[in-house]
């Protein structure tokens, strides 16, 4: 099995989970000019793949498919992560499997 086809089977997992976006107050806020070594550490460590580097290198992070594991407040602490918090009641993700 590639890491490709594992990508692919997590993708399929995630997608199964449920997530109520709070479009007006997001869960995690990035400082505003993270170390691109402190934003790599990030690519490779959330289980969600919320953390990107796109083709030409610009870096993308969206907090909606969050699945509020902590692993961005472990890995990374205050030097990128700004703030990180539960999301509001209702809001966040609902897991179907696990």
């Amino acid at each position: 099995m590639t890491e490709f086809d594992i990508r692919d089977n997590i993708d399929a997992f995630l997608a199964a989970n449920k997530y109520e976006v709070d479009e007006e107050h997001a869960h995690i806020e990035l400082v505003d000019e993270p170390s691109d070594d402190e934003f790599d550490k990030l690519i490779r460590v959330c289980p969600g793949a919320l953390y990107k580097r796109d083709e030409t290198g610009k870096r993308t992070f969206d907090y909606a498919g969050c699945l509020e594991c902590g692993t961005c407040r472990i890995a990374c602490g205050e030097t990128i992560v700004q703030r990180w918090e539960n999301p509001q009641p209702s809001m966040g993700v609902e897991y179907r499997y696990g």
